[in-house]
């Protein structure tokens, strides 16, 4: 019997996807042993609705620059296809219902593991997960048992992604490029080259 794929599920806005983005999707896929990572694109995400957004068929476009002809790199428009607020919970259950047999491996920073007791519907979020990839930062502190006293069971879930440290973060991004301050080199050509012609951010 063949073993069933394991699945990352990289939720973000990626307003804009930078190399940031790609880096840590890179280490989950190598240090979890997955087959796919699905870049979930969230047009209206719950913690961000205030906040305005690039369109997201414009995001979308950026994604796929981003990921290019990496095979093991795919856009999901599991989000994008039904109407908001988008929550991991509800976007877990259409991809687990999608593929039943599949690994699915949710990808969090150590910062989102911290809050996961506050999440929408979190027991039945942790029930479709198989494991939760937890990216470390480099010095960061992760205090597992505070995390397990409030969702007992959860530790044995988590698996850590130990990823450089890159002080690159899409709003920072954003800024720069609204005071006119370099970004090229902090993103994919391709990416770099849409936001260009699209004139985003000014």
């Amino acid at each position: 019997m063949s073993r069933p794929q394991r699945i990352g599920v990289f939720g973000g806005t990626f307003d804009p996807p930078h190399l940031g983005h790609l880096i840590l999707a890179a280490e989950a896929h190598f240090q979890l042993g997955l087959d796919k990572v699905l870049w979930v694109l969230t047009p209206d995400p719950p913690h961000k609705r205030n906040m305005p957004h690039t369109p997201w068929p414009r995001r979308a476009a950026m994604v796929l620059a981003a990921i290019g002809d990496n095979p093991a790199f795919e856009l999901s428009t599991v989000d994008i296809e039904r109407p908001g607020p988008h929550y991991a919970v509800d976007t877990m259950r259409l991809l687990r219902a999608s593929q039943p047999h599949a690994q699915w491996v949710y990808l969090m920073g150590g910062d989102s593991l911290h809050g996961l007791p506050t999440w929408h519907r979190v027991r039945e979020f942790l029930d479709l997960c198989d494991e939760l990839g937890i990216m470390r930062r480099p010095g960061d502190e992760i205090d597992l048992t505070i995390v397990e006293a409030c969702l007992p069971g959860v530790v044995s879930k988590v698996r850590f992604v130990h990823a450089p440290l890159l002080q690159i973060a899409a709003r920072e991004l954003r800024e720069r490029a609204a005071k006119g301050a370099p970004i090229r080199y902090y993103l994919p050509e391709a990416v770099y080259a849409l936001i260009r012609e699209w004139r985003l951010y000014r």
